[in-house]
């Protein structure tokens, strides 16, 4: 019963990330892809300008400039199907780990309905996956930062998700264990302000992206594309909360009214 259970659940969770995808490829399409393209337009020309001198050279006997390479696949595509697809394939993916943490917590966090735990668990979801790597290492434009450094920079956001996620579970574990002491109130004030602290600890720590972004890049459309990757994530995890709780509150409902009938049927008559 409970594997069936959860199984629903993660189909559910899958569809849920679907269509909180659907939602965040528009809101990106809309929202995000106007600052990459200007991005792109920005170091296009700063590419231009550095090549023009190299031209003058070798129009008096120098070397001529190397051809740019061809594109594999072309800027309209990336914008539409490209971003389609990865943004679905995002979506689905975290909608069914989502899920599975929504199986761990219903009951265990607090007596809170599917709907209410779907919403914590994406906030919480929202906030240690993406928000907290987010402040130290936020999104910059395609091809704004020191190419050299892409790996070193991929890594540290990572290791930050990670950082992120295990102190999320840590707080969440700590306010369990203050609760019987302190009261529930307390101990999730407790276990956040623990959190922040252990939080502002890692950024302290953790070396600094300063390559990250050419000093000459504008700063208002640097912003811009900030403010949408923000909000790409944020569509995503609130259309998601709101579909997968009522999902799983239809679901859960269905079993439990279920449940309630066959014990009926199977209790002893009495008289």
């Amino acid at each position: 019963m409970y594997a069936s259970t959860v199984r629903g659940l993660l189909v559910r969770g899958m569809l849920a990330g679907l269509i909180a995808g659907l939602f965040a490829f528009a809101v990106a399409y809309v929202v995000g892809e106007p600052p990459v393209r200007d991005s792109i337009a920005v170091e296009e020309a700063a590419a231009a300008q550095e090549a023009a001198p190299a031209s003058g050279h070798a129009g008096h006997g120098g070397e001529a400039p190397a051809e740019e390479e061809e594109e594999l696949v072309s800027r309209p595509v990336q914008s539409t199907a490209g971003l389609a697809t990865g943004v679905l394939v995002y979506g689905v993916a975290l909608g069914g780990i989502a899920s599975l943490a929504f199986s761990f917590a219903l009951g265990r966090v607090g007596r809170f309905s599917p709907r209410a735990t779907a919403a914590l668990t994406a906030a919480g979801a929202f906030a240690t996956v993406y928000l907290v790597p987010f402040l130290k290492y936020p999104a910059t434009p395609p091809a704004v930062g020191n190419p050299d450094t892409i790996g070193q920079r991929t890594t540290l956001f990572f290791l930050m998700i990670l950082l992120s996620v295990l102190l999320g579970v840590g707080a969440i574990v700590l306010g369990r264990r203050l609760a019987p002491r302190l009261g529930n109130w307390n101990a999730t004030l407790a276990a956040g302000a623990g959190f922040v602290v252990a939080t502002a600890v890692a950024f302290a720590v953790l070396p600094a992206n300063d390559d990250a972004v050419k000093p000459e890049f504008p700063a208002a459309l640097l912003w811009e594309f900030r403010l949408a990757s923000l909000a790409v994530q944020l569509v995503l995890w609130v259309v998601f909360a709101v579909v997968f709780g009522l999902l799983a509150q239809r679901l859960l409902a269905t079993r439990t009214d279920g449940a309630d009938v066959t014990s009926r049927q199977e209790a002893p008559a009495v008289g």
